[in-house]
C-alpha cells in the first residue's frame, strides 16, 4: 500500500508542474504584478449582452457589473425585459447571493459562477512564476487555492485555470479598448457551461 501511495503522490506532483512544460513555456525571472483592469473603474457601468449556456439550457439577457468601491462589486444578470436571473455581491472577499432564479439555484453552479466572477474582478495578483511563450508573457498565480495562468501581450488577454496540468476554464478577452474588453468568453472544459459577454456600452 505504501509504495502505491508514494507513486500516486509523485505522479500528482509531476503532473501539477507539467502544464508549462506541455505548452513549451520558458522560465523567466518574476517581474511585475498581474494586472486585470477590465472591471476596475468605479465610474464605469459595465453592461454586456450576455448568453449563458448551462446544462443544455440557454439564458440570454443583460449582464451588468458595477464596482461600488475598493473590493466591492455588484453583478446582475437580467432578461431584456428586466426580470432578474441572478444578483450577486462581492464585498472584501465575502460573497452574497441577493437573488437567483430557481432554475439556476444549484449550489454547484453558484460556486462555479462565484469563482468565475471573482476571477473577472480580481484586479491585481503577485505572480508565483513567470514564463515566456513566443512574444507573450505568461504569469502563474494562485487565487482561492486554484492555479491560474495569465497571458499578456502586452495586456492580459487570456486567463486559464488549470488543475492537474489540465485546462479547466478559459477566460478570453477580445476587442480591448481603454481597459474595456468588448467581448469576454468563459468556457469550461469539464462541465457544460459557457458564458459569452458582448459589450453594449
Amino acid at each position: 500500500m505504501k509504495p502505491f501511495l508514494l507513486i500516486s503522490v509523485c505522479t500528482f506532483l509531476l503532473s501539477c508542474g507539467s502544464y508549462p512544460k506541455k505548452n513549451n513555456f520558458k522560465s523567466l525571472e518574476n517581474f511585475g504584478a498581474i494586472v486585470n483592469p477590465y472591471f476596475a473603474n468605479s465610474n464605469q457601468d459595465y453592461v454586456y449582452k450576455a448568453q449563458i449556456e448551462v446544462y443544455n439550457h440557454n439564458f440570454g439577457g443583460l449582464f451588468i457589473m458595477k464596482k461600488i468601491a475598493a473590493e466591492q462589486h455588484r453583478i446582475v444578470f437580467t432578461t431584456e425585459m428586466g426580470n432578474t436571473l441572478f444578483d450577486f455581491s462581492f464585498n472584501h472577499g465575502d460573497f452574497k447571493v441577493n437573488y437567483i432564479l430557481d432554475d439556476l439555484n444549484k449550489k454547484i453552479l453558484i460556486n462555479i459562477l462565484k469563482k468565475d466572477f471573482k476571477t473577472l474582478i480580481t484586479e491585481k495578483l503577485e505572480p508565483i512564476e513567470t514564463y515566456k511563450l513566443d512574444s507573450e508573457t505568461v504569469k502563474k498565480a494562485s487565487l482561492d487555492n486554484k492555479t491560474y495562468y495569465y497571458f499578456e501581450n502586452p495586456e492580459t488577454y487570456k486567463i486559464i485555470r488549470v488543475n492537474n496540468a489540465k485546462e479547466k476554464v478559459r477566460f478570453l478577452f477580445t476587442e480591448i479598448n481603454n481597459n474595456i474588453a468588448k467581448r469576454i468568453d468563459i468556457v469550461h472544459s469539464n462541465i457544460k457551461l459557457k458564458i459569452t459577454l458582448k459589450s453594449i456600452n
